[in-house]
């Protein structure tokens, strides 16, 4: 069984809470779970202590058991100390795709012949 530790989804439209849960990975996102270590409120501000409030003891336990949590909940945890998060980089993405590529060659190419018919 591959256990999760995820955000459940409550509040009402437009007004988010989430509770932090250990669920198996098969549940719905706020269906069944084993049990709840906390509470987010993205609502309140960075800087209130009852934003999230978590069990830190009982979620190194469920790490320590084989808990895998999700990105946000590692973003959480790692605001708390519990559990360090690697930096995530992809300067791949942010890369011109190819017809921009081939546009900016051509824009070069242009620009290069007409260099040498200024100077003259």
């Amino acid at each position: 069984m591959s256990l999760k530790i995820r955000l459940s989804r409550g509040g009402a439209k437009k007004r988010p809470f989430y509770r932090v849960v250990i669920a198996d990975s098969r549940m719905p996102r706020d269906g069944r779970f084993i049990e709840k270590i906390g509470t987010f409120d993205p609502l309140k501000p960075k800087d209130d202590t009852t934003r999230l409030v978590l069990d830190v003891e009982k979620a190194k336990a469920w790490i320590a058991k084989g808990a895998q949590p999700t990105d946000r909940v590692t973003r959480l945890l790692d605001m708390l100390g519990v559990l360090k998060r690697e930096t995530r980089n992809n300067p791949q993405k942010s890369q011109p795709k190819r017809k921009a590529q081939e546009r900016a060659a051509a824009a070069a190419a242009a620009a290069a012949a007409a260099a040498p018919a200024a100077s003259e």
